[in-house]
């Protein structure tokens, strides 16, 4: 193999990573029915600690922003000491973890909410088609309630409580999901923020509720302990925005302004295609964000080699590969066959396919 980086050692806002490979973020629907992570997690996420940097799967800052049950949360205190044993098991492993904080918005269910029948939120009256899972099974999406201005308040509250609560259990930085149409995506996007208040209409009001966020979270956290989950081309549960470039590079205006660390960049339609429509060179924002890329979506050991060679990211993301190869690190660089994880270990199911897939070693 010709010499590449992309195992070397790299340091960045002061965090040393042991290779510029991050583990994405991936749901695994494996926390309890209150949204506590512990030993299962903990063992989980260590296994995986050869990787430069992880990220979490999202976790809800408020019950009824889980996307469906069995998703973590720190929505409250009792939440933190599971946690505690994720981030310890890490750092036992030399690791680096970011808690990716998350509100699924209208992606919702009122089964999920803190009492149990409060409608899921949105910027904007949007009618979700097809069906999410609960415990209950699959139930059609409900019609959403849309926030009020106190209750967007309340909100940046949720996620600056949520930002305090990662630093108690330990985290070395959080990731605020602003992807994927879920809520901060949803305010992001003119397909589903029709507001016409100060949260809506033009590109700043659109990006506000983000920037609020952001603001609240720097009270808690040094910006370089912050990153922000873009997927500028993201046409996620069927919508996008209409003229995304613009939109974007004011996030990126954004984030620089206020001294944001890290940009989590989504290229193209997560795990579905690097180029839909409508389509801009999203590597752009890259060039303008003033800290470290991730690079993500459906990169190959080849693909990630090439991008460090053209420098076109800082870090490489990979997502599902990791699900069955918990030495994956080890793995690409050998260049050794990497084992496929059956849809059936994703999601669910407690340690059969979460933490027995072997190393090559074990193999």
């Amino acid at each position: 193999m010709a010499h590449t980086d992309l195992f070397d050692p790299v340091e960045f806002n002061g965090l040393k990573l042991k290779n510029r490979i991050a583990l994405s973020p991936l749901t695994r629907a494996r926390a309890t029915q209150d949204g506590k992570a512990g030993e299962l997690q903990a063992v989980y996420y260590s296994q995986r600690a050869s990787a430069g940097l992880l990220i979490t799967e999202a976790t809800a800052v408020v019950p009824g922003g889980r996307g469906g049950p069995f998703l973590p949360g720190l929505w409250e205190d009792a939440q933190i000491p599971g946690w505690k044993e994720v981030t310890d098991a890490v750092h036992a492993k030399n690791g680096l973890i970011f808690s990716q904080l998350w509100h699924a918005g209208r992606l919702s269910h009122s089964s999920l909410s803190a009492d149990g029948k409060s409608a899921p939120v949105a910027p904007s009256e949007y009618s979700q088609p097809g069906e999410i899972f609960t415990e209950a099974g699959p139930q059609p999406y409900e019609p959403v309630h849309v926030m009020t201005k106190p209750e967007i308040k309340g909100m940046v509250g949720a996620y600056e409580a949520a930002a305090a609560r990662a630093k108690k259990a330990g985290f070395d930085g959080i990731e605020l999901h602003a992807a994927h149409s879920y809520l901060i995506s949803a305010f992001l996007n003119d397909m589903t923020n029709k507001r016409e208040d100060e949260y809506g209409g033009s590109i700043e009001n659109r990006a506000r509720f983000l920037k609020e966020i952001l603001e609240a979270c720097l009270k808690v956290w040094d910006g370089k302990r912050i990153m922000v989950r873009l997927a500028p081309l993201g046409h996620a549960y069927g919508t996008w925005d209409t003229d995304p470039e613009p939109l974007f590079t004011h996030v990126i205006d954004v984030m620089n302004e206020l001294g944001i660390g890290w940009l989590d960049l989504v290229e193209g339609d997560t795990g579905v295609t690097r180029k839909p429509e409508p389509y801009f060179d999203v590597l752009k924002l890259r060039e303008q964000f003033n800290g470290p890329t991730i690079l993500n979506n459906l990169y190959t050991r080849d693909m990630a080699i090439e991008a460090r060679e053209k420098n076109t990211g800082d870090i490489i993301a990979f997502g599902r590969p990791f699900i069955g190869n918990p030495d994956l690190v080890e793995r690409l660089k050998a260049d050794a066959e990497l084992h496929e994880a059956p849809l059936k270990a994703y999601y669910g199911g407690g340690a059969r396919g979460y933490t027995d897939f072997p190393t090559m070693e074990e193999a």
